[in-house]
């Protein structure tokens, strides 16, 4: 699937042949904080593109968001990796990573107001042409949907293997982005939240879709994860490869 009008087109063949791929770390604020993000772009496509916002998992802003950065600029986008808990702060434990995650899980706005700030930095960049879409994995996923239920200026949302309950309902016609969820179909952290999310969005009338892998467990795209399922958390490579190639597609689709 290409991505349309024209410009944008060429520049996916540009950036599979040519790629010349630069990246950039930039300092932003959100209130009294100060955020550091990482931008991916090739530079070698001439002219403006659609930009993706990346929002990390529960550790922090690390390798891991900036390597899914940089694979989005390698199709075509400009990619932002956002930072939601601020400049060099990364859990050392899962202890840690679920108290950061948990000040934000348990104040939406906040959540919100955060992926707000990345989304626009963003939106200055000047490579990107106003389409924007907002990815995240588990912690990042729940940001993203978050993002649409706010209404943000976004063509196109993806959540891997991310919560999906939210406090904060979308009411019908809020939800101006298509929706995608990539999920783990043996994930017991998230299954128990499947029958309430699938209501939410069919109340608020979202284009959205679900796709299910089966055996994944959650973080099947974190190869840190390890390999044992029984422990909650695992990588899955084929449900790793498979959740990108959707994602490919959801992109082009949306941002044409």
């Amino acid at each position: 699937m290409k991505l349309t009008p024209l410009p944008a087109a060429l520049l996916l063949l540009a950036s599979v042949t040519h790629a010349a791929i630069k990246t950039q770390e930039v300092e932003y604020r959100h209130g009294d904080g100060v955020l550091q993000g990482f931008f991916a772009w090739d530079d070698a496509v001439k002219g403006k593109r659609p930009g993706v916002l990346v929002i990390h998992e529960w550790w922090g802003h690390g390798p891991y968001v900036r390597r899914r950065a940089e694979m989005l600029a390698k199709l075509g986008y400009v990619a932002f990796a956002a930072d939601m808990y601020g400049k060099g702060v990364y859990a050392k434990d899962h202890q840690e990573a679920g108290k950061l995650s948990g000040m934000y899980r348990s104040d939406r706005k906040l959540m919100r107001e955060r992926a707000l700030a990345g989304l626009n930095e963003l939106k200055k960049h000047s490579s990107v042409d106003g389409r924007l879409a907002s990815i995240g994995y588990c912690f990042g996923g729940t940001t993203s949907l978050e993002l649409a239920r706010a209404g943000a200026d976004l063509r196109g949302v993806a959540s891997f293997h991310g919560g999906l309950g939210t406090p904060m309902p979308a009411k019908p016609g809020e939800i101006k982005a298509r929706v995608l969820v990539l999920h783990g179909a043996d994930d017991k952290f998230v299954n128990p939240e499947l029958p309430g999310f699938q209501e939410e969005m069919r109340a608020a009338r979202a284009d959205w879709q679900l796709v299910s892998y089966g055996g994944a467990v959650h973080s099947f795209t974190v190869k840190e994860a390890g390999d044992d399922p029984s422990k909650g958390m695992a990588y899955d490579e084929k449900a790793d490869l498979r959740s990108w190639e959707a994602l490919k597609d959801f992109l082009a689709d949306s941002l044409r």
